[in-house]
């Protein structure tokens, strides 16, 4: 997914720079959990979880990365229900390398 599958021209403008936002954080792995996420979701958050969201996505991409993928221990102020919400959508992480594109295609 290359970003936005739906449109912002129905959301307030909050939640378009919010959307906007989740898609341009600087790292791609980031973008597409954020961005996967906002496009589902961003549309029936209520003010306070999009308070929440927005406290969320100041974090460091390094450490938000580290924390979904499980490679560190996710700080208990994170440890909320929209942080897990956040979390479930998460991309396949694994890298792309020839080994890994001729074993998909049957090339071993």
């Amino acid at each position: 997914m290359t970003g936005l599958a739906r449109t912002s021209a129905d959301l307030d403008p909050r939640r378009r720079r919010i959307l906007y936002r989740c898609w341009h954080r600087g790292i791609r792995e980031m973008d597409l959990v954020f961005g996967t996420f906002a496009e589902t979701e961003i549309a029936g958050l209520s003010a306070e979880e999009l308070d929440e969201f927005e406290t969320i996505m100041a974090s460091d991409d390094h450490d938000l990365h580290a924390w979904i993928t499980g490679a560190q221990a996710l700080p208990q102020e994170m440890a909320t229900p929209l942080f897990a919400r956040i979390a479930a959508y998460v991309p396949d992480f694994d890298p792309v390398t020839k080994a890994s594109l001729d074993a998909r295609h049957g090339n071993i």
